[in-house]
């Protein structure tokens, strides 16, 4: 009897550990992910591309999405996109919050996350001034043991008052 209690005990502090490493590895995971997206925040604030090249995954039809335009892989996001807008804009604020990171598949190698975005700007050229609040969904592979970005999009709008928010639809019927 005592060797059937002692193996049991054994058995369960295994699925204990491996269930606790496997947590542990999660949060490692999803503090990378969420560094990464700290990282984007500062390339799109200051303009620099580096943190986008260190971990966006640049490859044959690598699609971003932002504000309803399209970059066709990294380059253009970079070049076209991030550097080119900090020397537009008088200003650029950008907070991702309520950041929720979901792992998939057995092996855990594929990872989607979502943000509360606000982007908040001023256009130099025009003086226009934008407040606007949405969405942004990341999704990420890991290569090599790195989380990379492989597609990104982004879709923001302009904030309503609260007032607006809280008037009830009314349907025609």
């Amino acid at each position: 009897m005592k060797k059937y209690i002692t193996a049991i005990f054994i058995l369960a502090m295994s699925f204990t550990t491996l269930a606790h490493g496997d947590k542990n590895h999660n949060d490692s995971s999803k503090q990378a992910i969420v560094d990464i997206i700290a990282g984007i925040k500062f390339g799109w604030e200051n303009g620099d591309g580096t943190p986008f090249r260190e971990t966006f995954l640049d490859f044959n039809g690598a699609r971003y999405i932002e504000s309803g335009g399209q970059n066709l892989g990294l380059d253009s996001l970079v070049n076209h996109h991030v550097e080119p807008e900090k020397e537009a804009m008088e200003y650029l604020k950008l907070d991702f919050s309520n950041i929720e990171v979901t792992f998939e598949g057995a092996d855990k190698e594929f990872a989607w996350a979502i943000a509360d975005s606000a982007v908040q700007g001023k256009v130099k050229k025009s003086g226009k001034v934008f407040d606007k609040t949405g969405y942004q969904t990341f999704l990420f592979r890991k290569v090599d043991e790195s989380w990379k970005v492989i597609h990104s999009h982004s879709s923001t709008r302009d904030k309503r008052p609260k007032t607006a928010q809280k008037r009830k639809h009314k349907h025609k019927r």
